[in-house]
């Protein structure tokens, strides 16, 4: 990696790469607390549609002080901008989820909040490829292998999260498909389901917060000089 007293633009994107990591790393978990509290609690009915904007904004923000580094590398910027189109459909969506909790009946705010789970899990497994092609690009070979390796398993887990979802929510929908017997599927599309798929979504988002933690520590410790 070039010295970062040689080339101050240089510096100056690390410096915003860290912060975009730090403000994912954060903003991960605190969407999907929030996220799932408006939709499902009490707690944040009387803030409206306004936390769920902000975390899920956080993560745009995030992404977008990504951009800045290495600015070249088309393939990088391509991966980064499928994420930062998922995290505006994630924006734009999240304001149904208060709605939906307004009017859990309505088959309309039903529908948009099951897409946002689709686009949430699938921001997820596209923030993993960004982290893959990041640490690509950085010059620490222990780094560059551990994330191809936990960015992979991290997709693999994403992708049968979805497909059980899905599965579930058919399942739910037209019970004559597979027929199941109450005492071994006792589930419902507004509660046990949903609080069972977030529960499954805490292993690769535990995963994927260690990675980013990872690689903003080999960035301060190589360029900046401090492991902080």
């Amino acid at each position: 990696m070039l010295d970062p007293a040689t080339n101050g633009e240089l510096l100056r994107s690390l410096g915003r790469l860290v912060r975009g990591l730090s403000a994912l790393f954060w903003g991960l978990p605190f969407a999907l607390i929030i996220c799932v509290q408006t939709a499902k609690t009490e707690i944040l009915r009387s803030f409206n549609i306004v936390p769920p904007l902000i975390v899920t904004g956080w993560l745009c923000i995030g992404l977008w002080q990504l951009g800045s580094f290495q600015k070249q590398e088309r393939i990088w910027h391509r991966t980064l901008d499928r994420a930062k189109l998922l995290a505006m459909v994630n924006l734009g969506l999240s304001p149904f989820l208060y709605w939906w909790s307004q009017m859990p009946n309505e088959r309309f705010f039903t529908a948009v909040v099951g897409v946002m789970g689709v686009t949430g899990l699938l921001f997820l497994s596209t923030l993993n490829l960004v982290l893959y092609r990041l640490g690509a690009m950085l010059p620490d070979e222990h780094l560059r292998e551990e994330t191809r390796h936990f960015t992979s398993l991290n997709r693999y887990l994403v992708f049968a999260i979805l497909l059980l979802g899905l599965s579930l929510s058919l399942i739910l929908r037209f019970p004559s498909l597979v027929p199941l017997p109450d005492w071994i599927f006792p589930l419902s599309l507004n509660t046990n389901t949903m609080w069972l798929l977030v529960f499954l979504v805490l292993l690769p988002l535990a995963m994927t917060m260690a990675l980013i933690w990872k690689i903003k520590e080999v960035i301060l410790d190589s360029v900046f000089g401090a492991g902080r």
